[in-house]
């Protein structure tokens, strides 16, 4: 099993075991023992953005990004986490109000329209994740952007 490289603490760039400053950002390393105690060190940021959108799951890869200690000052991170978040929150609305009200109006197929949408923007923001793009959703986005700047 081939072992993967840690990361910067401030800004996510890969950093050798041995390394003492980042090579991108200066800032000092914590020492080895520090990093492998934390069991964040070997996730990359774009990872644990791309998690943060997966359907059903998401929202426990966006309260863990949120809570660790590995991306408190990734501000692009945390962004990915809270619209996450909001992403899940409008597919609860949608299974929790929509699909009853559904069941009442059968022609009205408001709950599948909105599920595909939701489902399509979750691909959508995998793949802008994959490519490190911090898109803002509309409404989700800004909501998402408000958040990080009160953390």
């Amino acid at each position: 099993m081939k072992k993967q490289m840690p990361f910067c603490s401030q800004c996510g760039n890969q950093v050798g075991d041995r390394d003492a400053y980042c090579g991108r950002c200066g800032t000092r390393q914590p020492p080895q023992a520090a990093s492998t105690a934390d069991p964040f060190s070997q996730i990359s940021p774009r990872t644990a953005a791309i998690c943060c959108y997966i359907p059903g799951i998401g929202w426990i890869a966006s309260i863990v990004v949120l809570a660790s200690q590995r991306f408190r000052r990734d501000r692009i991170v945390r962004f990915h986490a809270f619209q996450g978040l909001y992403l899940f929150v409008a597919w609860l609305l949608d299974g929790w109000v929509l699909r009853p009200i559904s069941q009442f109006i059968p022609h009205f197929p408001l709950h599948g329209l909105v599920e595909a949408l939701l489902l399509g923007l979750s691909i959508f923001m995998i793949v802008k994740a994959a490519h490190d793009e911090a898109y803002s959703l509309p409404l989700f986005g800004e909501l998402a952007q408000r958040s990080v700047a009160e953390d």
